[in-house]
This record gives C-alpha cells, sequence and structure tokens, in this order.
C-alpha cells in the first residue's frame, strides 16, 4: 500500500509530487503515479524514485490518498473506469480547476470524501498559494493531513466552496497577471535604455522583494506605497501615471472575469 497515488504527472503533478517529498515529509516510497504518458511516468520515477505504473486501477486500489491532476475534460474518462474500487477508507483530491465536488461525487460515490484544491504554478517552487475546499463528510484529523500536504508546497488557505472560483481568479491565474507586469517593467527599462537582461532582473528583484517587504512588515500595501511616495517625487508621478491608465481596475476587472469564467467551466 501507498500512503500517495497520483493520477496525471504534469507540471501541476509533478510539483506536488516534489513538494511532498521534500517537504511533505513522505518518502518517495510511499508514492506511486499513473499517467496516460508512459514516457511521462517513466520520467518522474526516475527523477523523484517514486512508483510507477501505467494503471489508474492500481493507483486506486494501492493509495489512501488519490490526487487527481489531469485535464477537467477527462475526469469522467478517468474516473469511471476505476469508481468501483473507490472505498469510505480512501480520500480523493481534485486539482481540477472548475470542477465541484459534486461533479467528482456523482462518478465515485457519495461516500467517498472528496477534497478541491486550486493551486497556482509558483507550487512547482514551493511558493504556491493554494485554496481548499472540504467535503462535509471529511473528518477533522483527515483535513489536517491534507492542509498539511498542501503546505508543502506553499501558502494555504481553506475556504467554502463557493469561494473556490474566486481563488482560480485570484490566485490560480494571478501569476500570468504578475508575468505581465513583471515584463512590462522590465520593458519600461529597456525603453530607457537598460538592456532586456538587467531590466528583466531588476524587475524580478523588485516584484520578489516587494512582496516579501509586505509580507514580513504586515504593513497594509498602502501605507508601504506611500512610504515610497515622496512629495513631488519620481515615484508618486509613475503612480499617477498608473492611475491615469486605470492599473487597478484593470487588475480588479481581471480577477473579475477570471473568476466569472471559473464559474462557467464549473456549471
Amino acid at each position: 500500500m501507498f500512503k500517495v497515488g497520483v493520477i496525471g504527472c504534469g507540471n501541476m503533478g509533478e510539483a506536488i509530487i516534489k513538494g511532498i517529498i521534500e517537504k511533505g515529509g513522505i518518502p518517495s516510497t510511499q508514492i506511486v503515479v499513473s499517467d496516460i504518458n508512459k514516457e511521462r511516468v517513466n520520467q518522474i520515477v526516475n527523477r523523484y524514485n517514486v512508483a510507477g505504473t501505467g494503471s489508474n486501477r492500481k493507483v486506486v486500489e494501492m493509495s489512501e490518498i488519490i490526487i487527481l491532476s489531469v485535464k477537467p475534460k477527462d475526469l469522467e474518462k478517468t474516473l469511471s473506469p476505476v469508481k468501483s474500487f473507490f472505498s469510505e477508507d480512501k480520500v480523493i483530491v481534485s486539482v481540477l480547476a472548475g470542477t465541484k465536488i459534486q461533479k467528482i461525487k456523482n462518478i465515485i460515490g457519495e461516500n467517498i470524501p472528496v477534497v478541491r484544491v486550486m493551486p497556482n504554478t509558483p507550487a512547482i517552487v514551493g511558493e504556491g498559494a493554494i485554496g481548499i475546499s472540504f467535503d462535509s463528510i471529511m473528518d477533522n484529523n483527515r483535513k489536517k493531513e491534507i492542509e498539511d500536504l498542501f503546505r508543502s508546497l506553499g501558502l494555504v488557505v481553506v475556504v467554502d466552496e463557493s469561494l473556490m472560483d474566486v481563488i482560480t481568479g485570484l490566485s490560480g491565474s494571478g501569476p500570468a497577471y504578475v508575468f505581465s507586469f513583471i515584463d512590462a517593467l522590465a520593458q519600461g527599462g529597456v525603453k530607457g535604455g537598460l538592456s532586456y537582461k538587467d531590466a528583466l532582473d531588476l524587475a524580478v528583484q523588485t516584484v520578489l522583494g516587494a512582496a516579501k517587504l509586505l509580507k514580513e512588515s504586515g504593513e497594509h500595501p498602502s501605507i508601504l506605497r506611500d512610504k515610497v511616495s515622496s512629495p513631488a517625487g519620481t515615484t508618486i508621478y509613475g503612480l499617477h501615471a498608473l492611475e491615469k491608465g486605470a492599473f487597478r481596475n484593470c487588475v480588479i476587472n481581471a480577477v473579475e472575469e477570471a473568476t466569472k469564467r471559473s464559474k462557467e467551466l464549473s456549471e
């Protein structure tokens, strides 16, 4: 028997495997993986020394916690052939965007505990922002176990499932917004005469440093922003340009639109 089984070894599946081995306290010998791509399974087995199989049935049968990391469109064809091998002592953890807990239970049965998780791509480097919603039949000990497992990938926030679409729009899609901002910041440096490499290095470190300062200081973002903004100085002029471009409004709209789309996908 294995502690954790992972069905789907894409980028997120690999991030979860890497995180729970390196920081989650689960040895590689307690993990088994499967994927439709046999070459990918072999890569993961060789890279992390986990067990591998081409059979989803074996993963379900042999694992206590089954992490489902396939494309949402593949949910039905992945779970339906193995639904009879689930039992009440197992837990299925889904990282499928826009896929409600009830949709999974409709396939595998009402008595199987289901957890819905929304990680983001920085989980690959152990800096994820992760939303978790629990099935109502989950007991507290099992909830803590799942929370601790995903804390190996970054920050964990437990919310009601009704808020998972907002988490998808904010932290799930958020890295793309940040990457776009970093690139724009760097391009501004290029316009001023910097090489793109130097500008990008400075932009990345600026965002990284600002985020760390905000997290460690515990101060409100507006307070830290005002501390940088000297009267009639360069920063307030730059901030005014952002306001003229409706920067904050655009970001709020981005979260709102991504949330809306997540809700559409889950219907």
